[in-house]
């Protein structure tokens, strides 16, 4: 311009549209600044996102991405499986003594006379419980059930059971060979009868008569081989000497069958203890348990219970676990309501299932309940149920208030001969070449198949024998599964 301004500069004239273009001009430049700082800090802002992170999002980022399965280490232990129920402890022996057809002479009805026992008693050998129409019922020690009356002439276990059991008392047998009754043995049982303050019952009830006709044959064929003795040695006729030697000859003859009949009679007579008077046990000390006889009634059933031998468990097991238990395992018997534990072993498992009764015979006594394996195991049965009864004798004796009281039965149905690797039972599989394997897995993801052959298994592991030493060791880890959060996407990793 004429007057040297520099082009694009404002006039500075004080005319009033120059001082209003310098102002404008002004205000532009201000609010470019303003959004080129704005730019700026905002830049900043999302550089410093990028390079600032939270210590959640540092440890995150450390870890390893999640595995895709679920792992566990190999164990070296020993291994068992266990069967847990409920049982109750029941003495060694219950016995019912139910005396029906007792009486004495002339009893038309069998009728309690006496009672000489209470509930809780203690009872010894040789020890009269009750008495029956005057007649009484006593308890030997015994483990044959009484179903015999035993006579004289007879002959059999039970009769050598009868045998130990009045000699224990001090009425040996005499001569008697052992399970025969001859006559050490019937007095033996006068003696015993009489110092228990009774006669005994006569095996035969003819008040002699037997004895006496045989005694009278005897007597009647020893004359007549004397008379025909003497007939024959004053003969002179020699036409009649054979007729009388024949007579001689049968009157011998009948004295010897006189004889034998009355070696028999006398042998047949004689004291005889009748099944009705006799409760044998299998142990001593024994206790009555129940009484439910009362003087003047009628015998009618079970008269009272005996409880016998040293304490034990009984429980019943189901369907699926008959296979698992047998007699010889270990046993761990828990009294929960003391928290007394001991051990015992299973004696005796029954072979078919039987109905749950709140009185049993030999032996005895009302069940345990059954329950499942494993600790979940220990649900009861209800009353009535049906199971496999087993029966557990512990290796001390159980104390004396336990009887009746529920115990909780831990049964190794089987271990590992030692220590043994072992492993969850999911991580062992069956390929389609039929071969058992495990998958281990290492720091890197990396797995490898090993074969395996399977052994004991229990609470949820399993046993693993190697094919190849040396491939599977303790501490390795082994794929049992898929991890679902992995599976998913979340961040987790293996357990």
């Amino acid at each position: 311009m004429a007057d040297g301004t520099p082009p694009g500069t404002a006039e500075t004239s004080g005319t009033p549209g120059g001082d209003a273009g310098a102002r404008m001009s002004r205000r532009r430049f201000w609010v470019a600044a303003l959004v080129a700082g704005a730019v700026a800090l905002t830049g900043a802002g999302v550089a410093a996102t990028s390079l600032i992170r939270s210590p959640a999002q540092v440890a995150a980022e450390a870890e390893p991405p999640p595995q895709d399965v679920l792992i566990a280490r190999v164990e070296n232990r020993v291994l068992a499986e266990t069967v847990v129920l409920r049982g109750t402890v029941v003495a060694g022996q219950t016995v019912q003594v139910a005396p029906v057809g007792a009486g004495g002479e002339g009893a038309t009805a069998a009728v309690i006379t006496k009672v000489s026992v209470r509930s809780g008693d203690a009872v010894r050998s040789g020890k009269v419980l009750l008495e029956v129409s005057g007649r009484p019922v006593f308890v030997l020690p015994g483990s044959l059930p009484v179903y015999r009356d035993l006579k004289p002439g007879a002959t059999g276990d039970d009769v050598r059971q009868l045998q130990s059991a009045l000699a224990a008392l001090g009425h040996g047998r005499g001569g008697d060979a052992r399970g025969t009754f001859g006559p050490g043995t019937k007095n033996a049982v006068e003696a015993f009868y009489a110092s228990i303050g009774y006669d005994p019952r006569p095996a035969v009830d003819d008040d002699g008569a037997a004895v006496t006709g045989a005694e009278a044959a005897v007597t009647g064929a020893e004359r007549a081989v004397a008379d025909a003795r003497d007939a024959l040695a004053a003969n002179e006729d020699e036409a009649q000497e054979k007729p009388l030697k024949k007579a001689r000859d049968r009157a011998v003859e009948d004295l010897g069958t006189a004889r034998e009949a009355l070696g028999k009679a006398r042998a047949a007579a004689g004291p005889m203890v009748p099944a009705s008077e006799v409760v044998f046990v299998r142990a001593f000390p024994a206790r009555v348990a129940t009484v439910a006889a009362r003087p003047g009634a009628q015998v009618s059933g079970t008269a009272m219970t005996l409880s016998s031998g040293k304490l034990m468990a009984q429980g019943y097991l189901q369907d699926h676990q008959k296979g698992m238990v047998r007699a010889g395992q270990k046993v761990r018997v828990l009294a929960e309501s003391t928290g007394e534990e001991t051990e015992g072993r299973v004696v005796s498992v029954a072979d078919t299932p039987t109905q749950r009764q709140d009185q049993q015979d030999t032996p005895q006594g009302s069940g345990g309940n059954g329950g499942g394996t494993g600790g979940g195991g220990d649900a009861p049965q209800g009353d009535g149920a049906v199971g496999y009864l087993f029966t557990v004798e512990p290796v001390r004796a159980l104390p004396s208030a336990l009887a009746g009281q529920e115990v909780r039965l831990t049964i190794e149905a089987a271990a590992t001969d030692g220590k043994a690797l072992v492993v969850p039972v999911t991580a062992v599989s069956a390929g389609v070449d039929g071969r058992t394997v495990v998958t281990t897995v290492d720091g890197t993801g990396r797995q490898e198949r090993i074969e395996v052959r399977t052994g004991t298994t229990g609470d949820g592991f399993v046993e693993v024998v190697l094919l190849t030493a040396g491939t599977l060791q303790e501490g390795d880890e082994v794929v049992t599964g898929v991890n679902p959060g992995a599976a998913a996407g979340s961040p987790g990793g293996s357990p």
